[in-house]
This record gives structure tokens, sequence and C-alpha cells, in this order.
């Protein structure tokens, strides 16, 4: 399952560590980004279609700086776990990007392309994985090869090396400036900022309004939500991790009206999530709980019997929600973008609607 930016069926990765500093000079050397253009790795071309004109030149403020657009990019490469997904949404579909879910061996096209609210944007296109979750950092060498005229580190955890070291490829936008923990950021703040960079602020606007829009109207349908607390939670390394509020997941389950569980927040001490220890489970204890896991976590967190002990479970008041598997609700909540919450917000509010 997806423990924020990542993903696996039985096993959570944090891809919150810091991303290794391990390019020298010479590997981004001016031969190496002078280099001719590159085929994807099944032999299609990962050209891109220009962006449409916006607003340029454009200077991005982020975390690291600010940053001067001159012109409409055309060769886009996202290195934020779900930053192809914003990409996508404004009409531009990124040379290179980020495995944020773990493809099966031997599987094609990588299901990364391949999610319902994804498919139809990528269509025959298949960008080039610049990084897999749990690697140590992006790979140098492959974006450099990609000749971007735009880098997007938004929703990543690179720092300021790494930042540097991505600028001296292409202008690089980093995360926005105002996310004090590593993707603490409202989704809203994450597209608008992505829009910008792509010249398509106004539109990027107008699609975080309709998400709100599609927010308010569930909460308006469903009044009772406001009256019941929820949390959401996955089961990793034989432990209960609930994510918090300030975690995507718990904004949308707030974003449709529920109350979230905020005890869990005094625990996680600022970070997205935590794993609690045996005796700290009745803290998930909630009107409503989601557990977002494949079925194999689902199956052995079941027979977890301090958790099967909880009201809500005895109640049967949990939604299980599967995560890369069938649906895929759990990857739409977990990756937060203006493509995946559509989709997330109906089969959330459906699940919530079943006993």
């Amino acid at each position: 399952m997806l423990f924020h930016r990542t993903t696996r069926t039985t096993t959570l990765q944090k891809p919150w560590r810091r991303l290794a500093a391990a390019v020298t000079a010479a590997t981004l050397g001016v031969g190496l980004l002078a280099g001719c253009g590159s085929d994807s790795a099944d032999g299609k071309s990962d050209s891109a279609p220009a962006a449409a004109s916006g607003a340029f030149p454009v200077t991005v403020e982020h975390a690291f700086g600010s940053t001067k657009i001159t012109k409409a990019p055309q060769r886009v490469v996202t290195v934020g776990y779900t930053d192809d997904q914003a990409v996508l949404a404004l009409g531009v579909k990124p040379v290179g990007m980020v495995d944020q879910y773990p493809n099966p061996a031997g599987k094609s096209p990588d299901i990364n392309t391949q999610w319902p609210w994804v498919k139809d944007k990528w269509g025959d296109t298949r960008p080039q994985v610049i990084m897999e979750n749990g690697d140590s950092g992006p790979n140098y060498e492959k974006i450099a090869a990609l000749r971007p005229d735009l880098i997007v580190a938004v929703y990543s955890e690179i720092d300021k090396a790494g930042y540097d070291k991505l600028s001296k490829i292409a202008p690089t936008v980093g995360r926005t400036k105002g996310e004090k923990e590593l993707f603490s950021a409202p989704w809203q703040d994450n597209a608008v900022h992505i829009a910008k960079a792509l010249g398509k602020q106004d539109e990027g606007t107008k699609l975080v309004k309709g998400i709100e829009n599609k927010l308010d109207a569930a909460k308006k349908a469903h009044p009772e939500f406001a009256d019941k607390t929820a949390v959401a939670l996955s089961w990793y390394k034989d432990s209960v991790a609930p994510f918090t509020s300030i975690d995507v997941r718990g904004r949308l389950l707030t974003g449709i009206g529920f109350k979230y569980q905020t005890k869990i927040d005094k625990v996680a001490d600022g970070d997205f999530s935590t794993e609690l220890s045996p005796e700290r489970v009745d803290l998930v204890d909630s009107d409503r709980v989601f557990v977002i896991n494949d079925k194999a976590d689902q199956e052995a967190l079941k027979k977890f019997k301090l958790f099967t002990n909880l009201d809500a479970v005895k109640k049967g008041n949990v939604s299980y929600l599967l995560d890369s598997e069938g649906p895929a609700v759990g990857a739409a909540m977990s990756q937060g973008t203006l493509l995946s919450l559509p989709y997330a917000i109906d089969q959330l509010v459906k699940s919530a609607d079943k006993k």
C-alpha cells in the first residue's frame, strides 16, 4: 500500500527520506546536457506536445528560491511522486516521471500510467521512469538525457543539494514556499503551484475550485458525516499506521464532512503518519475507520485482535479500501491530485454510505 508517496502490496515504503546527493559535476557535464533525444523504454517516442501558450515569462517562488520560466515548456520531467498527474490534468504529458507504485515485474504498460483517472490522459505515451519509489534519489543522467525545459519537483523530498543538481539540467520548481513539513502542503496549493509553472494558473485554479465544489456537494448531501469522527490508516510492518489530519487522506475525509480523530496528530508530532505500538491502537477508535491496503494486508489486519476489538470494528463501521488492486480507491486517495480526487471522492462517499 502507499505510505504516502509510496506503495507496496504487502509492505509500505517511506519516501520521505532525504535524497542522496550522488551525482558529480562531471555526470552533469555539458556533453550530457546537450545529448541527443531519448526514446522511452518501450521504443515509443518521448516527445510531448507543448503546453498551450500562457502567461510567460513567469517567475515561481518556491522553497529553494525562485525560478523564471521564459516560455511554454515542451519537455517536462516530474520528480515529485504525483506531479505528473497535475501536469497531465493541465494538458501536458511529461517525458519523465516517478513510479510511485512499483510496477509488477514484466507488466506493461506501467501501472502508474494505467489508473482509471490517468489512463485516457496518457493514451499511448510511455514516459521514461526517472525514479522508482524507494530509490535513494532520481536518476540525474536519465533526466538530463530527456532534455527537459522544465523540471517539476513539488510533491517531493528533494533537498537543496538535489534541487541545485536539477537546476543545472533545466529550470526547476521546488515544493511550495509555505510547506513546513514534507508532503504537508494542501493539495490545492500544490496544484496551483504547478499550474503557474506551466503558465496555466487560471486553469489550475478553476480545476481546484471544481473539486472543492464536489467536496462541498458531498458534504451537503451527507450532513450525518459532520457528527462523526473518522480516521484513515494502513497496516504497516505488523503495526496499525494511521495518517494525520494534515495528510492528503485526512484532508479528504474532513473535506467530505467528517471530523478527524486528532489524537493521532499529537502522537505523530507534525509528521503525516505514525506507527502505533500495540497499547496505543485505541487511538484510532472512531465513528468511522477507513483502511487503505491491498487484500493480503487487509486480511492480516483483520486477524490483529487489538484492532478487531475496537468498537468501530465490532459495529461494522470500517471501510476496507483496496490500494493498488481492483478499483484502487486507496491509490486515488493517497495521490490526492487534480485527476485522482474526483474519482476518490465518489468512491469514498460510496464506501462511507455502507454499513
